[in-house]
């Protein structure tokens, strides 16, 4: 299984909570203004992330999740009954 961590920087305030309990340093503020004129976090070292949620959690606008990438051949095999 395979995941994708997706930060909306729009709703996102800055508020920087996410940024503290990360525990793989993963997330920074941004130094880019978003069109409300909050400075956004993003992930600056994607490849670090460990999937944890601890940031989806901490999150008071909502503004990240975590979700479940999908792979297309996987799900074909699975419809047809083929597993290995």
């Amino acid at each position: 299984m395979a995941f994708q961590h997706h930060i909306d920087s729009e709703r996102c305030k800055g508020c920087g909570l996410c940024v503290a309990v990360c525990p793989k340093k993963v997330l920074e503020i941004s130094t880019k203004i978003n069109d409300k004129g909050y400075f956004p976090a993003y992930q600056a070292r994607p490849e670090d992330c460990v999937f944890c949620a601890m940031c989806c959690l901490m999150c008071p606008d909502v503004a990240i999740t975590i979700s479940e990438i999908v792979d297309e051949a996987a799900g074909e095999e699975e419809r047809e009954g083929t597993y290995g």
